[in-house]
Order: structure tokens, then C-alpha cells, then sequence
């Protein structure tokens, strides 16, 4: 026990004196940190030096398979159309409204089959799990339920804190600690339904282009992963931005992957401003926000910022020809009723007994 909490020890110092993993190296210490083979005090530290020193493909690539094979409850969706997912990381400097989850719900409105795999919030305000439950829907519920949600309602989500989605360690250690690691990343591509296509935002510009090889290297067919700048290009956020220059990795189904930045102006976006897109000052308020973008009462700065994340997914997914043209077709699905029926029968589905999801959405609408 002495020489494997020594040796474990040793990682850390690498990671400290910013040296790098292997694959092999980071899967064996992640298993170590998510059986509880460690001192608690030394899996806070590994953790943390493993965030300070920057993060690889490999090292990445390492946790996330350690996480999906050891802590990740494995279902298989009937659909006729192929599962997408799309998500954040989290620990972005620039605070938001929950973003991505209305994105997905105008994405499903499309016809695009999303199974989701979210957290509640961490260093964030509002997390995705947080406002889905503020809206009514049952984010407590087992992955066989989720899975009837995808095949029914065409959207679905695993509750990445729940034991009834990773049994044996994720709930226990992100439970513990306050600030963003490595399984902000790692940990949100340990979908239990593994799909092939995704958006995901990432917290540094850094990440970007090491994450879309790390997509690659785990099966995605194609992908998105993107980071977003406000207008004076140093701070940002995990979504595409409205606000400044979004840095894109695009990963094609032909292996390749291309990098380019989109603009707000180049899809006919007013740039907006960070306070027009903060969070609110509670989750009552942050779901009433939520529902009233999605019928389409909330126009601005919030309608477009979503827009223009949902338009990542229609483009990725082929529903549009190009970026601009996903965000106009966006803000019809919401115009069309099409975006807040979606979201009606989402919660519908999701439920696994009877609830009080619906009488919650309609007391919101």
C-alpha cells in the first residue's frame, strides 16, 4: 500500500515539474482516483496538478477511458438516426446563461436525436442538470428512462453526478471539490450511449484543437468543439460567442481536421454585450429566462446567442448548408412553436413515475 501511494506520489511531482503522461499512465491513475485507491488528499492533488500543468490528448484520452469502462452504466438507443451530443466544460471565465441546453432542445425541434450528458453547476452558476430540474423534468431518474426518452422524444439526459449513470465514483468526487479539473472534459465524454457526433465547448482556446484529436481518437465521426471571446479576445467562454471571435476545430468525417474562427457580423449577429447573457440572481428566474426564450416571448441578445449554438448542431448534422444559414432556420423552429413542444414532450418522457414535471412547465409558461 506504502509503494502505491509512493508511486502515485511520483505522478504528481512529473505533473508538477510540467511533465507530461502517457494514455497508459493517465488511465491508471485515474482508475486509482476513481476505485479510491488513494488518500483523498492525494486525488485533490493529482487532480489539481494535472489542471495547472495544462492537459494533453493523451492524458485526456487516458481519464475519459477510465471513467467510461470502470464508472459508466453502457445503454443502446433504437433510433433511425444517429445520436449527437453537445455540452460544455465549464471553468470559462466569462458566466453565462445555460446555453447549450436550449441549443439542444432547438436542435431535437430540427429532427437531430440528442442524448445529452450533463452535470449540475460546479464553478458555474446555473448547470444544466440545475435548470432542467427548475423546469420540471426528472434528472434523477435511471439510464433505461433516459434511453426511452431519446427513443421517444428524440432528446434525452444522464445526470453525470448520479449513481444511477456512473455507480461507483464520479458523483463522490465532484460532490468534493469547487474548482474545475481535468474531468470537465474527460468526464463529460463518458456519454453512456457513446455517440459519434457532438458540439463541444471547451474553457481555453488552448483545448480546442487537442480536444477534437481527443474526439477523434474515442470514435466521434464528426464533431464541433469551439471556444468563444468576448470583444477584447483574451477572456472567454465554453459556447460560440456573440460577443467576440469564437475559435472553432472542426473534426470531418474524412479523419481530417480544420480550424477556423467565426464572427458575430459574418452570420448577421449585433455583438452583445456580457451582461445582456449573464446569469440571473436565482433559478426561478433562470427558468423562467429559459422557457420564455424557447416560445419565443425573449428576443435579443439571449434568442441570438442560443440561436447561433443551436446553428453548430444543424450544420454538423447537415440539417443546414453553413453556420449562418442553421442560425436563421433556428429562429424559426422557436417562432414556429416547434422549440417549446419539443421541450413539452421532453418532459413528458423523461419522467419515471409519476411527477410534477409538466404542472411545473406549464406554471412557468
Amino acid at each position: 500500500m506504502k509503494e502505491n501511494v509512493k508511486n502515485f506520489g511520483s505522478s504528481i511531482t512529473r505533473l508538477i515539474n510540467k511533465k507530461n503522461l502517457s494514455r497508459l499512465e493517465a488511465y491508471e491513475a485515474f482508475r486509482q482516483v476513481l476505485l479510491n485507491e488513494q488518500p483523498e488528499i492525494q486525488q485533490g492533488a493529482f487532480l489539481a496538478a494535472l489542471k495547472a500543468k495544462g492537459e494533453t490528448t493523451e492524458e485526456i484520452a487516458g481519464s475519459w477511458e477510465a471513467i467510461y469502462e470502470l464508472d459508466t452504466i453502457k445503454v443502446i438507443p433504437k433510433t433511425n438516426s444517429p445520436l449527437v451530443e453537445n455540452c460544455g466544460t465549464g471553468m470559462d471565465e466569462i458566466k453565462t446563461f445555460n446555453i447549450s441546453t436550449a441549443a439542444s432542445i432547438i436542435a431535437a425541434a430540427a429532427g437531430i436525436t440528442m442524448a445529452k450528458h450533463g452535470a449540475r453547476a460546479i464553478t458555474s452558476v446555473c448547470g444544466t442538470i440545475d435548470i432542467l430540474e427548475a423546469i420540471g423534468l426528472d434528472v434523477n431518474c435511471d439510464s433505461q428512462v433516459v434511453k426511452k426518452s431519446i427513443e421517444g422524444a428524440g432528446i434525452g439526459i444522464f445526470n453525470g453526478m448520479s449513481p444511477k449513470v456512473h455507480p461507483n465514483a464520479l458523483g463522490r468526487i465532484l460532490s468534493q471539490i469547487s474548482f474545475g479539473t481535468t474531468l470537465n472534459i474527460a468526464a463529460s465524454l463518458a456519454n453512456p450511449v457513446m455517440p459519434q457526433y457532438g458540439v463541444r465547448g471547451v474553457y481555453a482556446r488552448e483545448l480546442v484543437n487537442p480536444v477534437a484529436r481527443v474526439m477523434k481518437e474515442i470514435g466521434y465521426k464528426r464533431a464541433i468543439v469551439i471556444h468563444g471571446l468576448d470583444s477584447d479576445g483574451v477572456s472567454g467562454m465554453d459556447e460560440a460567442s456573440t460577443l467576440g471571435v469564437t475559435i472553432v476545430s472542426e473534426l470531418k468525417e474524412n479523419g481530417t481536421i480544420n480550424e477556423y474562427s467565426i464572427t458575430p457580423e459574418g452570420i448577421g449577429i449585433i455583438r452583445a454585450s456580457k451582461e445582456s447573457i449573464a446569469p440571473l440572481d436565482n433559478l426561478k428566474n433562470e427558468a423562467s429566462r429559459f422557457v420564455g426564450l424557447l416560445s419565443g416571448k425573449l428576443d435579443g441578445a439571449c434568442s441570438d446567442i442560443v440561436c447561433l449554438n443551436a446553428a453548430l448542431l444543424l450544420y454538423l448534422m447537415n440539417i443546414a448548408p453553413g453556420i449562418k444559414d442553421g442560425f436563421y432556420q433556428a429562429k424559426e423552429i422557436i417562432k414556429s412553436g416547434k422549440a417549446i413542444n419539443k421541450l413539452k414532450s421532453w418532459i413528458y418522457a423523461q419522467q419515471s413515475q409519476e411527477s410534477k414535471g409538466t404542472s411545473i412547465l406549464n406554471s412557468l409558461l
